[in-house]
C-alpha cells in the first residue's frame, strides 16, 4: 500500500476495539518517530506522554467530555503538551541548539511578548502532530486527534511541570462495528480545485 492508499483509509476513529493494544516495538517506533519531529530552528519545544495505565487513562477520559469512550477503549492515549515556562525553554536552547538557532532564538522569537512566543511555540508542536497521524496511517494504527479535553485537569492528573496540555490522541484499532469507517461511508473532501492552486 502506498502512502496514498494509507491517506484514504485513515479517518478519525470514533469506536476502539478494546481488546486489541499496540505492541511495545510499534509504541517505541511511534515515539522515536515524534522525536524526529520537525520544528522552527530545531527548537523542539514539547512533551510528548504517552498512556497506557487503565487507571490514568480512565481519569484522562473523565476531563475529555464526549470523546472518553474513545479513551477507554483505544490501545494508548497520547498527549502532546508545550513549554511555557520560557527561562526553562531558553535555557534548553542555549545548551542544545546550534549557534544560528540561538542567535535566530535570541534575534526574532525571544524580543517578542511572552504570549507570542508561547503562541509561536506551540505551533511547532501542532507541526508534529500531523507527522504523528501520518506515521499511524503508515503503520495501519487507528487515531483520533482531539481538543476535546481540559486540559488543566490533564496536567494535574499526569503532574507535568512547565508545560501547557493542547491536545491529545487516541490510538488503537477500530472496532469493526465503527460506522464511520470510509470503506462503509466513504470519505468526503472538498473538490481539489477548490482547496489546491498550481501556479507554473
Amino acid at each position: 500500500m502506498d502512502f496514498k492508499q494509507f491517506a484514504e483509509n485513515r479517518y478519525t476513529t470514533k469506536k476502539y476495539d478494546a481488546t486489541r493494544k499496540i505492541s511495545n516495538s510499534d509504541i517505541q517506533d511511534l515515539k522515536d518517530i515524534l522525536k524526529l519531529s520537525p520544528s522552527s530552528i530545531n527548537s523542539q519545544p514539547w512533551l510528548f506522554t504517552f498512556v497506557s495505565n487503565e487507571q490514568i487513562k480512565d481519569d484522562l477520559a473523565e476531563a475529555s467530555y464526549f470523546n472518553a469512550s474513545k479513551i477507554k477503549d483505544a490501545s494508548h492515549l497520547v498527549v502532546f503538551s508545550v513549554m511555557d515556562n520560557l527561562l526553562e525553554f531558553e535555557r534548553r536552547v542555549e545548551e542544545n541548539l546550534n549557534e544560528g538557532s540561538v542567535r535566530f532564538y535570541k534575534q526574532f522569537v525571544k524580543p517578542q511578548p511572552h504570549e507570542k512566543t508561547i503562541n509561536w511555540l506551540t505551533h511547532q508542536v501542532y507541526i508534529t502532530l500531523g507527522f504523528f497521524l501520518a506515521a499511524c496511517a503508515a503503520m495501519e494504527i487507528d487515531s483520533t486527534p482531539m481538543e476535546g479535553i481540559e486540559p488543566e485537569k490533564y496536567k494535574e492528573i499526569l503532574k507535568l511541570k512547565d508545560h501547557k496540555v493542547l491536545f491529545s490522541v487516541a490510538i488503537g484499532y477500530r472496532h469493526k462495528e465503527d460506522s464511520t469507517q470510509p470503506n462503509l461511508i466513504g470519505k468526503f473532501r472538498l473538490p481539489s480545485e477548490t482547496v489546491i492552486q498550481t501556479i507554473d
